[in-house]
């Protein structure tokens, strides 16, 4: 119920309420002919008066109000349509429409997280195997190298004037036009061989449906496009359906990165096991050189003894030498040779033993 309706029908009741009204004055006038008793009448009158003036206003304000809305929705819905003509008359040109599936097929490949230059190229030129130039909407490389080629040009035009037909019989026959159309695109992409210009190329070629609803209608007059496409190896795929492939490339390429770089580590890791080892070797050989060195040293200390300090010190007896000559002292220290790593370590026995080889002069 409107707004309109609904003050109709209090107007209707206030004026059924006042015949009532009257009614009862007309029977106290009959019954009381004084004009002090019908006072309260008079003033109930009056009140009702005002009251019907307010909810005319009010009726009259609303009124405008619905009829000022109404003209607002009306001027949208003739902007509206305007705008849809537009549109339609721009998707029927070839290059507009190409452009617009294009943009279409752009925004797929960036949601599906591809880089441009890296991931994908677009409109790239090359020559098929016939001789004749060819440029596709779009090439996706693949993570072994291969390239995948996604064309997006496809014709609509049945398309739209099924959607515009009111007549059933209009509709099935412009759907079959859609469907025929798509069909014939399907044959000429096969014949352009696009993947024998794009070499390493996956042998087949993805036509891309800018809207899921155009196949879906081109399916409802011909089930078996789909498999048509695959034998003539086109695979025509909408946003969705593209949007999973692109997904999955991205996934691939992710997953090629990652493996490229653990062989980066897993040679990293090579190198500095060698180096490793080349190190280990070298500190083998100086605690070997350190340890004949501390030999010689303590044998060089004992033949010092044996044989010069002995007559040093008959000076020192005989008061000759102003001071006593010193008596170097061995060294006990022994160099700690390298072990074969142990599965796991205790910190607090290394900490013991690192501080019991610090005390005992420990090298190494």
């Amino acid at each position: 119920m409107d707004a309109a309706s609904l003050l109709t029908g209090l107007l209707l009741g206030a004026l059924l309420a006042t015949a009532v009204t009257l009614g009862v004055v007309t029977l106290l006038a009959r019954r009381r002919p004084d004009d002090v008793g019908l006072e309260p009448v008079h003033e109930s009158l009056d009140h009702l008066h005002r009251l019907l003036a307010g909810m005319e206003r009010a009726r009259a304000t609303a009124h405008g109000e619905l009829r000022e809305q109404m003209g607002t929705v009306g001027q949208a819905s003739a902007q509206l349509k305007h705008e849809t003509a537009a549109l339609v008359t721009a998707l029927r040109t070839p290059h507009v429409r190409g452009r617009w599936g294009e943009v279409q097929l752009r925004r797929v490949v960036e949601v599906a997280g591809l880089v441009e230059h890296c991931d994908f190229v677009e409109q790239p030129g090359g020559t098929n195997d016939q001789g004749a130039g060819v440029r596709p909407d779009l090439i996706v490389t693949l993570a072994d190298g291969r390239q995948v080629i996604v064309d997006a040009k496809v014709p609509f035009t049945g398309y739209i004037e099924a959607v515009q037909a009111t007549d059933e019989a209009v509709r099935r026959q412009r759907v079959a036009l859609h469907a025929r159309q798509l069909r014939t695109h399907v044959d000429a992409l096969a014949a352009r061989r696009y993947p024998t210009a794009f070499r390493p190329a996956a042998p087949f070629t993805v036509l891309f449906v800018p809207s899921d609803g155009f196949l879906t209608t081109a399916l409802e007059a011909e089930p078996g496009l789909l498999e048509y496409g695959f034998s003539r190896d086109v695979v025509l795929a909408t946003p969705s359906t593209l949007l999973a492939l692109l997904r999955t490339v991205a996934y691939s390429w992710r997953q090629e990165r990652l493996a490229r770089d653990a062989d980066q580590v897993l040679e990293v890791g090579r190198r500095l096991h060698a180096r490793l080892s080349t190190l280990s070797g070298h500190l083998s050989r100086l605690g070997s050189a350190l340890g004949t060195t501390m030999t010689r040293f303590n044998e060089t200390v004992g033949s010092y003894e044996r044989s010069v300090l002995t007559a040093a010190r008959r000076f020192d007896d005989l008061g000759v030498a102003e001071s006593p000559v010193p008596t170097p002292e061995p060294l006990e220290a022994t160099v700690r040779t390298l072990r074969p790593a142990e599965p796991a370590f205790d910190d607090d026995d290394d900490e013991d033993e690192d501080g019991a080889m610090g005390r005992n002069g420990t090298t190494g």
